[in-house]
């Protein structure tokens, strides 16, 4: 873990060094104050001289000026240290998070995530700015003291007195692995309680409208009393931990003070070595003091970065070792007997419901293939497949004879076009959202694929045009609105492979018709897969298939299915009647 931790000093040695350097130069100026005071008591008071008590107080003016100027350097550059490795380790959680594959969202709340990119990391930076600072300050005063006391006053006082040293050090190192367990929880618990509060305002609208505000209340609490109870408990190892190092303190304070006095009385030191180590032992004493305020920074900062080192040692999307790049889609894509079920652990494995299990369905180039059928019964599932959101535990999918595994994952999702039902705009402007599509498209680009995608006019009509804030998910734009910037993006896009999933089924009958016809513009002289529960939308696709739990139950054009008299007829026809 150490090591691990280590390596984000690299990039930045030459600043972590200086403000070391800096450090350095601190504590030596702290243990010239000792020095200088046993030379006035023992020599320069009691001679009367004036000339070298005048220099004294010079030398220590231009030493407490110094240290002040080292003390801004530390304070400053030293933060300036954490702030960079904070973003070096937030650019690779971000890295990281973007190369996850879709299964550990769907485990991990979103506020989860996000304590650990915001409060693990601050707790991280304070660790990695103060931590070295604060330890090698410590123990350089501490050894400097040592041998200083040894030199200039007695080695077997001082032997005595450094005796307890080792007691402090075995008692933090016990308690620190409960104050370590302790604080992990804690950052458990403040992960779930920010994702309650998340989701509530994600949610508020749905509370709101359902009065369910005292509900998401009493979620909230339940939250709340769990992440208190960790925070005690965590606190409570804190305060054994911090009043044991004090009592060491204290314990060592008084021993120097009744071992200084014998040592005095037998002549083995004078008042001026006695005031010496008394003045040595409140340097030793605050040193202790800072380890133990940067015990309670390691178990906040080390136990950050344990969650944080978790995220990187997850597993990401599987590239394969010598991918293929999908250029041009040719010929056709294949479902080979796929099996698939989500969430899929080998202790729960027998228990997890079979989504897909053997299904094979084969879509020829410049098809529109439309699936149908109950709701479970896989048709998003088979859609997901297809740019490998999810891996599949059987069988292949093919696009022109090759597995999807063998493509990389960049090339075989640049030639896939997805509009959703449930689309997500992000908290930017109309035209940034479009441009989504195609990052590096011009205005005229993003202009065109609006007009295609008949949300143009409407643009037009708002006091920013395309640079109209959307809000916060799209929350300034209609249902229909957002649906026709999500066709724009995907005209933007341009891919051979276009998958409609359910795309005007939250919509009212108008807005359904306008943007059919933006999707049947989008889906012209492309390969299209459309999954749809309005039977009426799918009539001229080159082929349905109505699909189950139990799998492909029929296969055929509209006519075809009709003439069959079969599921999708009853379907059909039902949905007819309640027209």
């Amino acid at each position: 873990m150490l090591k691990k931790f280590c390596k984000y000093y690299k990039p930045h040695m030459p600043l972590f060094l200086f403000d070391m350097f800096c450090a350095l130069l601190v504590a030596l100026c702290n243990l010239v104050y000792p020095y200088l005071t046993q030379d006035i008591i023992k020599d320069y008071a009691p001679n009367k001289n004036l000339q070298a008590l005048i220099i004294s107080g010079i030398v220590l003016l231009a030493i407490y000026i110094l240290k002040a100027i080292l003390n801004f350097i530390i304070q400053n550059y030293g933060h300036w240290l954490g702030v960079y490795i904070q973003a070096d380790m937030r650019t690779e959680l971000f890295k990281k998070l973007q190369q996850l594959p879709f299964s550990y969202f769907d485990d991990h709340k979103t506020g989860t995530i996000m304590s650990r990119i915001v409060n693990d990391l601050q707790e991280i930076t304070e660790l990695a700015h103060h931590g070295p600072e604060d330890i090698f300050l410590s123990f350089v005063t501490l050894i400097g003291a040592g041998v200083l006391m040894c030199l200039r006053v007695d080695p077997l006082l001082t032997a005595i007195i450094f005796a307890a040293v080792p007691f402090i050090i075995i008692f933090a190192v016990i308690r620190r692995k409960h104050m370590t367990e302790a604080w992990k929880q804690t950052r458990i618990e403040t992960g779930e309680i920010n994702a309650s509060v998340e989701s509530s305002i994600s949610g508020i609208r749905v509370s709101k409208a359902y009065t369910a505000m005292e509900h998401e209340i009493d979620k909230f609490e339940k939250a709340n009393v769990k992440y208190q109870a960790a925070r005690k408990k965590a606190y409570k190892q804190m305060g054994i931990f911090g009043s044991g190092m004090g009592f060491f303190n204290d314990f060592l304070y008084l021993l120097a003070l009744i071992a200084g006095s014998i040592f005095w009385y037998y002549g083995r030191i004078d008042e001026a070595g006695f005031t010496a180590v008394i003045l040595y032992i409140t340097m030793i004493i605050n040193p202790i003091r800072t380890l133990v305020s940067i015990f309670e920074q390691i178990q906040n900062g080390m136990t950050g970065f344990s969650r944080f080192i978790e995220i990187l040692n997850l597993d990401n999307e599987l590239e394969p070792v010598n991918p293929v790049v999908l250029e041009e889609f040719k010929d056709e894509i294949k479902y080979n007997n796929v099996t698939f079920k989500y969430n899929v652990k080998d202790e729960d494995e027998e228990n997890v419901k079979m989504i897909l299990n053997n299904l094979s369905l084969t879509i020829k180039k410049g098809e529109t293939v439309a699936l149908v059928g109950p709701t479970g019964g896989g048709k998003t599932t088979i859609c997901h497949l297809l740019p490998r959101f999810y891996e599949i535990l059987d069988g292949s999918i093919t696009i022109d004879g090759v597995d999807i595994r063998d493509f990389s994952l960049t090339s075989l999702r640049t030639n896939i076009g997805i509009v959703a039902q449930d689309v997500f705009l992000f908290a930017g402007t109309i035209k940034e959202n479009i441009a989504y599509g195609r990052l590096d498209a011009t205005d005229e680009e993003i202009i065109e694929a609006a007009r295609l995608a008949n949300i143009h006019d409407f643009v037009m009509t708002l006091e920013d045009g395309y640079n109209t804030y959307v809000g916060e998910r799209g929350v300034k734009l209609s249902g229909g609105q957002k649906q026709r910037v999500s066709i724009a993006r995907a005209f933007l896009k341009n891919p051979p492979i276009l998958i409609l999933d359910e795309a005007t089924s939250a919509l009212d009958n108008v807005t359904e018709m306008q943007i059919q016809q933006a999707l049947e513009r989008l889906s012209s002289g492309r390969t299209t897969i459309v999954v749809a529960h309005r039977l009426s939308t799918v009539k001229n696709a080159n082929k349905i298939v109505v699909i189950s739990s139990e799998g492909i139950l029929e296969e055929g054009t509209h006519e075809e299915l009709i003439a069959k008299k079969g599921i999708y007829e009853n379907l059909y026809q039902y949905q007819f009647k309640n027209l």
